[in-house]
């Protein structure tokens, strides 16, 4: 039985996201070439990524695989805003690298985010977020369409601490 608190597990991987959701996708270009490939893949699924935004990151193992548990949280003391969630799906590949995972309950939103890196065939390395959500607490009900907002600036600082993941690795 499920522990997560929407039944589409899996569709940030296979598409297409579900109806009734709040959609986001997110593309950045992070860098070039296979060094950074490597070094952004290993950010994301080692949860380099999520910290360097800030956020803190309590997960039941140090890479991303299914049914591994994490908690991000934001904010400082009483303030903190926590989301545990459970890795529903990874990738190891080759040229694409990343993982999704699903709301657990407690979560202020309910559904699913993928954070996945992929190197093109010309060479560019590409970050992308794709989630769909929906309030699940009376707080992300009333923040209504700031919410959304919340979310691609959140994407948009991933994909900002890829960029300098990249810069370093080479």
């Amino acid at each position: 039985m499920s522990r997560l608190t929407y039944p589409e597990a899996g569709a940030t991987r296979l598409g297409p996201l579900p109806d009734g959701y709040n959609h986001l996708h997110h593309r950045a270009a992070v860098g070039r070439g296979r060094t950074d490939f490597e070094a952004a893949g290993a950010a994301v699924t080692e949860w380099r990524a999520h910290r360097a935004t800030g956020a803190r990151v309590d997960a039941s193992a140090e890479r991303a695989a299914a049914g591994v548990t994490v908690e991000v949280s934001a904010g400082i003391g009483p303030l903190r805003l926590a989301a545990p969630c459970e890795i529903v799906w990874t990738v190891y590949e080759k040229d694409r690298t990343g993982f999704g995972y699903g709301t657990l309950t407690g979560h202020p939103e309910c559904g699913e985010e993928s954070f996945v890196v992929e190197l093109a065939d010309d060479g560019t390395v590409w970050f992308t977020v794709m989630a769909f959500s929906r309030p699940a607490s009376w707080y992300t009900r009333l923040a209504g369409p700031l919410v959304p907002v919340a979310q691609r600036w959140y994407a948009r600082r991933l994909a900002a601490a890829l960029r300098r993941a990249t810069v370093s690795a080479t």
